[in-house]
Parts: C-alpha cells; structure tokens; sequence
C-alpha cells in the first residue's frame, strides 16, 4: 500500500512546508476546528459529533486527543487520536507528520478511518515507522441520501429499548466479528456493553425484533449532529437472509434517522456488492470515497 502514496514522502522528506507544526488541541482551538471541520459535513461527522457533545477540542478524559496541523496560528488540518485515528480536512500533504506525532504518543490504534487520499498517506507514514496493518479495505463509497427513501420502510424497526440490552448486545457483538474478524471482547467485555448501552440509552440503536425476542435486524448511528447521521453497525442475523427484507429495514432507518437530521450517510466495502445493491435502491448516493485500516 505504501506504493501508492510514496511520491509524496520521498519528495518531502520533512512532510511539510517550513513553519508547518503539530500539537495536541486545546479549549482555544475549538472554534477553529469546528469552522475546518464544517467544511465537509458528512466526511467530518464523527469528529462535528464529538463537539457537539463535549463542546470543546481539548483531550478527553478517556486520553484521547486532537492533533492540529498549524502554519503559524492558522489551522490548516486535524486528526482525532482515540482508540482510532480520523483525519478531519487533513492534506495527505501533512500526513506524515500527523503521523508521527500519533506514532510518538506510544498509543495504540485500533485503526484509521476517513477520507481515502488521507487514510492510505497516513497508513504509508505510519507503515514507513514500523506499523503494520491487519487489512487494508481501501475503497469504501461514502453514500448519502436526503428527503423519504425510494422504498417502502418497515414499520417493525424501530429504537432500540435498554430492555431489550441483553438481546441487543450479543446481535451487535455478532456483527462487529463478522466486520472485523475478532470478538469486541478481547479488550473487555464491560466497555464494548457500555459502548452498546450508550447507544440504547441515546436512541442510535434501531432493531427489529420478532415475536420471539430475536433480534431479525439492527444498526446504529454510531455519529450524530444537527445535519447528519451515520450510520454503521448494520447486520442482519444470518437466519433472515436472501428473504428480500433489507431494503425496508434500511428504508426505515433512513426514516428514523431524519427524526434527528435531514441527511443520512454511511460508508460500504466496495466488495459487498449485496449492500451496495440495497442501499441503492433504498436511495442512497456517493458523496465521496472512505478507506480503512484495520490494525
């Protein structure tokens, strides 16, 4: 992978013009990361969400931070350093010194998401520093839509109730190994519950289930502000497959999603030809291209 954004590295062995810096943001930088980062609504969600929760840029208690690429006093790019790495507006041009200062933090990244150009030069620097990936999924089609679905939703999904936690958790859990190819788990189990609890109680869980207390359909809106949800975590449980019932369970995501904002996105694998297929009919449509790094 590292072929692919490697002009610019050995052309700049610095990776910035003279005067370019990075450092940890802080309260008084949150005006100039909210202005960057409204650039691009819907590629910056993740990071327009946590402002809109926390209302500062400052780190977390949690340790996460935010590095801010700087000429003088001007922000010029960003990158959340959480459990994960998410460049906001950030040029490939400055990756490798994002790169470096993550790489210096001594933290360790569950991966990158965000904008491709921006993913792969990030991955190329940290690559380039003795970091290696476990899957690279380098074409992920950023998709939104806005205004009613193109197909009739179903009116069985709906939030997902901390009643219902103990059906829930075990559905998303299904999912995330099925994505990602290990148990959300191995960490703990206590903060991946917590994780999916948060989303119960926040009302970004959607499911359906049936008579019998199975869980059919879920998904959550792992993002949310005033203008744009995302949504991630979709699964449907293996035993309802190939019935023709997952454009009307995206189609009433969408619904419930606009409760909350008029545009709905979420990004695919490029390989996952079925979901794609699906979430064009529903009426979702590119508005750009994502990549992960899995670590």
């Amino acid at each position: 992978m590292l072929s692919r954004v490697a002009p610019w590295l050995a052309s700049r062995r610095d990776g910035a013009a003279p005067g370019v810096a990075v450092r940890v943001l802080g309260v008084a930088d949150t005006a100039q990361l909210l202005s960057l980062a409204r650039q691009d609504a819907v590629a910056n969600v993740f990071i327009l969400s946590h402002l809109e929760t926390t209302g500062t840029a400052s780190p977390t208690a949690g340790g996460a931070s935010i590095f801010g690429v700087f000429d003088g006093g001007t922000l010029l790019g960003a990158c959340w350093a959480g459990a994960n790495l998410v460049p906001v507006q950030l040029d490939p041009e400055f990756a490798s010194l994002v790169a470096m200062a993550a790489h210096r933090s001594g933290r360790r990244y569950a991966s990158i998401f965000g904008p491709a150009e921006t993913v792969l030069a990030l991955y190329a620097a940290l690559e380039h520093l003795g970091q290696s990936a476990h899957e690279v999924r380098d074409d992920q089609p950023l998709l939104t839509i806005t205004g009613p679905p193109a197909v009739r939703p179903d009116p069985a999904v709906g939030f997902g109730q901390l009643a219902d936690f103990d059906k829930i958790l075990p559905a998303c859990a299904a999912m995330f190994e099925e994505e990602v190819g290990y148990s959300p788990y191995l960490g703990g189990r206590e903060y991946y519950s917590r994780r999916v609890k948060s989303l119960i109680r926040q009302g970004h869980s959607l499911v359906h289930l049936n008579a019998e207390g199975t869980v059919v359909f879920k998904a959550e809106l792992g993002a949310v502000t005033p203008d744009v949800t995302q949504v991630q975590g979709v699964w449907m449980n293996p035993q309802f497959r190939g019935l023709g019932l997952s454009a009307g369970y995206m189609a009433a995501v969408v619904v419930l999603a606009q409760t909350l904002a008029p545009v709905t996105s979420l990004y695919v694998n490029d390989f996952n030809t079925k979901a794609r297929a699906t979430y064009s009919r529903v009426g979702f449509h590119q508005a750009g291209t994502f990549a992960t790094v899995l670590f």
